[in-house]
């Protein structure tokens, strides 16, 4: 009986750590973003720099060490405000499941493993890596309480995956990186903006500023048009012939420029009835977006 006992607690103990890891290191979050550096390397390889699976490998790797310790940072600092937020208060260090130096431990080990991998690759890689986890936990995450250009800062960050897969391929930063990585700095803000609406009152209830004038207003929908029209034209440049070696054909170029299209209506519905709904198929859609757009970018390169 003692032995059938122990068993069940010890597979108990072993889901209960695996799901607090998924959930400090965000898991969902992570996963997305590694599949935005693996569409940016699968469209950086050529005969230059022919396909490696061990680079892309430990790009999946390393990219996830990078989010999951930059997630772990923010829940860290941000712990005391997480118990505020109905959607936070039961993650792992708030709801008290994971002390602060357990979880700063992980971040740390995540860190320094993530930084190792990516510099295997090559030190750009890392560099870029090194960067991005230092604007999301010490600039980022502090100013969200303060002011919202946190999310014009959070951009940056979250901007670099796209191009770090282009990076690690071919261990160069040029127009071809920085157009990858314009698209998703600009998909930003419809997408953040879109969640700050509709958990706005949430956000409030821990004193964050997730709205570019700080209200569900006009002037806040009129910004998530204006951005989502910059995506666009970002989108589209790849067609145009001046990004080097990332372009993409007409065909693409129209699938692209329809599913820019299919987001800006979204936009619209929420610039008409700014309600939470619309905002939150916005949000949904902005995700669906950006994976099919990579998608489409190296289908295109496949099939020409």
């Amino acid at each position: 009986m003692k032995a059938v006992l122990s068993t069940t607690t010890n597979n108990f103990s072993l889901k209960s750590l695996y799901t607090d890891f998924t959930e400090i290191t965000k898991a969902r979050l992570a996963v997305s973003v590694v599949f935005s550096s693996i569409a940016g390397y699968l469209l950086g390889f050529d005969s230059e720099n022919p396909f490696q699976w061990s680079v892309l490998i430990m790009l999946c790797i390393g990219g996830y060490c990078m989010v999951g310790a930059s997630n772990a940072f923010n829940q860290i600092i941000e712990k005391d405000l997480d118990v505020l937020m109905d959607r936070t208060k039961n993650r792992p260090v708030p709801s008290g499941r994971m002390s602060v130096n357990t979880a700063f431990i992980i971040a740390c080990a995540l860190t320094i493993l993530g930084l190792a991998i990516l510099y295997s690759i090559n030190p750009k890689t890392a560099m870029f890596g090194a960067i991005s986890i230092f604007l999301y936990t010490s600039i980022y995450t502090p100013l969200k309480t303060k002011t919202p250009l946190s999310v014009f800062v959070g951009a940056f960050p979250g901007a670099i995956p796209f191009m770090l897969g282009w990076v690690a391929a071919t261990n160069n930063f040029g127009i071809e990186a920085g157009t990858l990585f314009m698209i998703q700095f600009f998909w930003q803000f419809p997408h953040f903006w879109a969640i700050g609406w509709f958990l706005y009152e949430d956000y409030e209830k821990a004193g964050f500023f997730m709205l570019p004038t700080g209200k569900k207003d006009k002037a806040t929908a009129t910004q998530i048009l204006l951005y989502t029209i910059w995506l666009i034209v970002a989108s589209l440049l790849p067609s145009l012939g001046f990004t080097g070696k990332l372009f993409i054909t007409p065909y693409a170029a129209v699938a692209v420029f329809l599913l820019g299209i299919w987001m800006l209506y979204y936009g619209m519905k929420l610039y008409k009835s700014r309600e939470a709904k619309a905002a939150r198929t916005l949000m949904l859609v902005s995700v669906s977006y950006i994976t099919l757009l990579q998608i489409i970018y190296i289908a295109d390169k496949f099939l020409r």
